[in-house]
C-alpha cells in the first residue's frame, strides 16, 4: 500500500519540487501552504509522515507540530520539521514540540529520503 505524506511549505517552487521527489519515489503526496491547511489536512484525512516547514503563515510549525503531537488520534505520525532555521533554540524546540527529526535548509534530497525511509519503515 502506497504511503501518504503530507507536505506544508509556503513556498510554492519548494512544494514542488518536494511533491516531484517523494511521488517519484512511490508516495502518495498532499500539499499544504498554511499551518491551519496543515491541521485541516490532517484532520480529514491523517497521512502516514508529515514534512513541516516552521516559517509558515498563520500558524507556525512549531505550533502545528504541538498541535499534532497533543491529539491522541494524531499524535502516532511522525513529523520532520524542514526550516532554515538552524540555532540550538530552534532546534531544541522541535524537540519539545515532538517532532521526530529537525532537518536545516537547504537540505539534501538523499538525508530527507533516508529520513522517511527509516521513519516509515522501508
Amino acid at each position: 500500500m502506497q504511503k501518504k505524506i503530507l507536505i506544508v511549505e509556503d513556498e510554492e517552487s519548494l512544494l514542488k519540487l518536494e511533491s516531484i521527489l517523494l511521488t517519484t519515489k512511490g508516495y502518495l503526496v498532499q500539499g499544504a501552504t498554511t499551518g491551519l491547511a496543515a491541521l485541516e489536512a490532517v484532520a480529514m484525512e491523517p497521512p502516514d509522515l508529515i514534512l513541516l516547514d516552521i516559517m509558515l503563515p498563520e500558524l507556525d510549525g512549531f505550533e502545528v507540530c504541538k498541535r499534532i503531537k497533543n491529539s491522541p488520534e494524531t499524535s502516532h505520525i511522525p513529523v520532520v520539521l524542514l526550516s532554515a532555521k538552524k540555532t540550538p533554540e530552534d532546534i531544541r524546540r522541535g524537540e519539545e514540540v515532538g517532532a521526530e527529526k529537525y532537518i536545516t535548509k537547504p537540505f539534501k534530497s538523499a538525508a530527507v529520503m533516508g529520513t522517511i525511509e527509516q521513519l516509515l519503515g522501508r
